[in-house]
């Protein structure tokens, strides 16, 4: 099976990381990197899966994307045209037996099958449903990487199963009718009050520190992303981790020569 591609990203598409400081552990997925993309039906809406293809656009290629449930339900009609348009497989699935979720079923089958063709470095789960945890965990044991993509209302058991998990919230189609909901930059007393924001920032700077205290930005997010799968500058309303640690106004931040940018706690700068 191909090794997983860890990410040391912490924001939304943050291009402050620097490829000279990454090591061969804690890198960038490549865009070269085929996905397969495992949609539910039942639990996501047609309205964001554009953002969400073009979130997984920059992760790497998505060669399959099929979408599953029972095509049969007119509450699934809206999906129809958003899955032609981003040229997405529906698979159908009867629903069988009252309380069973012969979906899930059929999207988990599906998966294990790709999954031991060894053709891809990473899997695209979008759902807000606990019920592929398991799965999730199952696609890291073989050591190829899982995003998982869902509401905010998704069990932490799943999001904390996935290596990375993005909120749908965060995510916006690029139309103007949709700039109304773009999330609010949280102002700096909220950041400062938020302590497992600033706990996580502090503790990730000291694992990846220098003796002089300064610490790799992207590899800061890389921790922070290990820590927290959730984890995303974009859930305060800041596109990059830079523009999150700044607004904060309790770390040094500044571009190293060799590109990309680097970080320091002030209150070991005498700042």
């Amino acid at each position: 099976m191909p090794n997983r591609r860890a990410l040391d990203a912490g924001g939304g598409a943050d291009v402050d990381a620097s490829a000279t400081t990454r090591t061969v552990t804690d890198r960038m997925p490549q865009n070269r990197d085929l996905l397969a993309v495992l949609i539910d039906a039942d639990n996501v809406s047609p309205t964001k899966i554009g953002a969400v293809l073009a979130e997984i656009a920059s992760i790497g290629t998505a060669s399959v994307k099929r979408i599953y449930g029972d095509w049969t339900r007119p509450q699934l009609s809206t999906w129809k045209s958003a899955a032609s348009e981003h040229v997405i497989q529906p698979i159908q699935q009867f629903a069988n037996t009252v309380g069973k979720n012969a979906t899930d079923s059929a999207l988990i089958i599906d998966a294990m099958d790709l999954l031991y063709t060894a053709r891809f470095q990473g899997f695209c789960i979008v759902s807000s449903d606990s019920d592929f945890t398991r799965l999730a965990a199952r696609i890291r044991e073989e050591g190829i990487t899982v995003y998982g993509f869902g509401e905010k209302k998704t069990p932490e058991a799943f999001r904390n199963a996935c290596d990375r998990f993005t909120y749908l919230e965060v995510l916006d189609e690029p139309t103007a009718e949709r700039a109304s909901e773009v999330i609010e930059a949280v102002p700096q007393g909220r950041l400062r009050g938020d302590t497992k924001l600033i706990f996580g920032l502090r503790t990730s700077i000291t694992a990846a520190s220098d003796e002089d205290g300064w610490a790799n930005l992207a590899a800061v997010g890389g921790l922070l992303r290990k820590q927290q799968p959730d984890f995303d500058s974009r859930n305060w309303g800041y596109a990059k981790l830079s523009e999150l640690v700044r607004a904060t106004d309790l770390f040094l931040v500044e571009a190293v020569p060799a590109g990309g940018l680097r970080i320091k706690d002030r209150r070991k700068s005498g700042g």
